[in-house]
């Protein structure tokens, strides 16, 4: 349902503006709206402008801006630590706390860039470190042969390899050695060993086949291959050391101060939220004008807590809602816990106008009817049943999946009801088994009277959202809209007398007096609704015409559970026989699931909600923390 709304006004001394609006923001209840409330006329010239701050307040919100930004950058560069909650009261010491974090922020970015460089020299030398690996079984006394040159590289393409080597030879003679191996990280390295004479041709070459030589840093000199593997291993003891140094540092930073910072932020944010809040009120040269909407059962509440902390220095007034306001009323829903899970349906559709309705209700009511009327399966519905209380015991606390749970539950109860009166079990094995005969009608073969009666539902439905439409024109003073919705179910009414009285339904003799009723009532049909009120009305009849669906895909399911059990009794064995019976019910379930929750979504939000849903509401959002 749609909560009450009051519009409010709260009055007091200028000095006790930004009290006010702390204890408001600790309340949650009221939104703050400044352009809803006219002024009386006779206080209009009482120099009545929009609160202005001095410049002690303008300059304390500067300060705390970029105070926030600062603290939230100090946030984000210290490690994330489960550490303890701070209560301190940062308000005494703020200017002392902003040079501390000035001090804090140096540290901690000075700290963090010369992390980032060590790792990012760790990357490096682990490069190297896999690299050298995988050459240093292929390496023999490389430091007791000065001719001779080693180049190294990685390998992308394998198939490269006996191209490259082919290269090498022509410049070479065949006076080198190619040899390669798989490093750890399953790169391929090779090892090219050649005269230092033709070294550089050799690596023009590698560079022509887009495979460079691995270049080293310049601290490696002129060391062998096995020098460079151990000083690489040594340089990555040193980074371990140093980057575990700094990671302790700023752990321990953490530890110690980032509950005390968390606790300055929240602080920084609700005063700078207080301060915010009074641009939107009102002053005079001595008091504040505060103007919003809460809702109406809890304005004797906060009416309390003014008095309590203010005594009557602040008072607050209900004003009339006029017509006007009515747009720009705050929608707030709330819901009785039974209805409260289809909430899940609803918050698709855009909110309603406050003279509208809530949809939630009728869902909660009619979903669960749709949904059972369609399935109608007491054994489907046991097993959504049993479905729905193992989500509610294994996901109690997840909001999505209990919501999904209650629905199922309501449907399932449905369903089994249904069932019983359809006279159906997993199709039609109550009659296979038992000789059982359906209590009410059998949906296989009653097609017609299934027909008529889901016809009969969709103009019960249509007729009350038609109803429940004029009552909003009503209440929005619309007398026309209200008077062509009323016109429109009498002329549907007399159309549909007609239609079956000619179908033999009902006496022959009401069909002149509806053909009667219709031509003395199209004129008015005109005039209330205009030149398109045809064409609505045969949108409405379309729309009555739809909930033949809830026969059709019931018929479906009928039809479906019937061919399983049948190809079930046809295997000639009792274990296949179940096992076929089983998947093809299965899978009729599932569908039994799906189509009709979308089919009577449909049926709500394009039938049914059509025909007296008012959209465009705006959500309440209070001032609060």
């Amino acid at each position: 349902m749609i909560v009450s709304m009051s519009k409010v006004e709260i009055v007091g001394p200028k000095d006790l503006l930004q009290e006010t609006l702390v204890l408001l923001r600790g309340l949650g209840i009221f939104q703050i709206k400044p352009a809803i409330i006219s002024f009386p006329e006779q206080t209009s010239e009482a120099g009545i402008r929009s609160y202005y701050p001095d410049k002690k307040t303008a300059l304390e919100k500067i300060f705390l801006e970029e105070f926030l930004i600062k603290i939230g950058e100090l946030i984000s560069l210290l490690p994330q630590t489960g550490s303890r909650t701070s209560y301190l009261d940062p308000r005494p010491v703020i200017d002392v706390i902003a040079r501390m974090a000035d001090r804090h922020l140096t540290r901690i970015k000075t700290l963090k860039e010369r992390l980032d460089s060590l790792q990012k020299e760790k990357g490096e030398m682990g490069h190297y470190r896999v690299f050298l690996s995988a050459l240093a079984g292929l390496i023999r006394n490389s430091s007791d042969t000065p001719d001779l040159d080693y180049i190294g590289l990685t390998i992308q393409n394998p198939e490269a390899v006996e191209r490259l080597r082919k290269a090498i030879s022509r410049i070479t003679d065949w006076k080198f050695g190619f040899v390669t191996n798989a490093a750890e990280d399953g790169t391929l390295v090779g090892l090219i060993t050649v005269e230092k004479a033709v070294s550089e041709q050799v690596k023009k070459s590698l560079s022509e086949e887009q495979l460079p030589e691995l270049s080293f840093p310049a601290a490696f000199g002129e060391l062998s291959f096995p020098a460079k593997l151990a000083w690489v291993q040594n340089r990555l003891r040193e980074l371990n050391t140093d980057i575990d140094m700094i990671e302790s540092e700023t752990g321990r930073l953490s530890m110690q101060w980032t509950p005390f910072y968390l606790r300055v932020r929240e602080w920084v944010q609700d005063r700078l939220s207080v301060i915010t809040a009074t641009a939107l009120a009102f002053e005079t040269r001595m008091c504040f004008f505060i103007k919003g909407w809460m809702p109406s059962r809890d304005t004797g509440s906060l009416r309390q807590n003014l008095d309590g902390a203010f005594g009557n220095r602040v008072v607050l007034e209900e004003k009339e809602v006029k017509d006007e306001d009515l747009d720009s009323v705050p929608i707030m829903l709330m819901n009785p816990p039974y209805f409260k899970p289809f909430e899940l349906f609803t918050r698709i559709l855009p909110l309603p106008a406050y003279t509208s309705y809530d949809p939630t209700p009728f869902i909660g009511i009619f979903f669960p009817l749709f949904f059972g009327l369609i399935l109608g399966d007491a054994g489907y519905g046991l097993v959504l049943g049993i479905t729905a209380a193992v989500l509610l015991r294994r996901y109690n606390g997840k909001k999505g999946v209990t919501d999904i749970a209650h629905i199922m539950a309501a449907s399932s109860l449905y369903t089994i009801f249904f069932g019983i009166l359809f006279g159906e079990f997993f199709g039609d094995l109550p009659e296979r088994l038992l000789g059982l005969q359906p209590l009410c009608i059998e949906r296989r073969t009653a097609i017609v009277p299934m027909l008529c009666f889901a016809a009969a539902v969709g103009v019960a439905h249509v007729f009350l959202g038609l109803l429940l439409g004029a009552i909003s024109s009503v209440k929005r003073h619309e007398k026309k809209e209200a008077l062509y919705r009323l016109l429109s179910m009498l002329v549907i009414l007399c159309t549909l007398t007609i239609v079956g009285s000619l179908a033999g339904l009902f006496p022959s003799e009401l069909t002149r007096p509806g053909m009667l009723a219709i031509l003395f009532l199209a004129p008015l049909l005109f005039f209330a609704g205009g030149l398109l009120a045809p064409l609505e009305l045969l949108k409405s009849i379309g729309n009555i015409i739809s909930y033949v669906r809830i026969m059709a895909i019931g018929l479906t399911s009928v039809l479906l559970a019937f061919v399983a059990n049948q190809l079930g009794g046809l295997t000639g064995d009792l274990y296949t026989g179940v096992l076929v019976a089983g998947m093809l019910h299965l899978l009729n379930l599932i569908l039994g699931v799906f189509s009709p929750t979308i089919h009577t979504l449909r049926l709500h939000y394009v039938e049914f909600f059509s025909k007296f849903i008012e959209h465009g509401g705006k959500r309440f959002e209070p001032y609060k923390k």
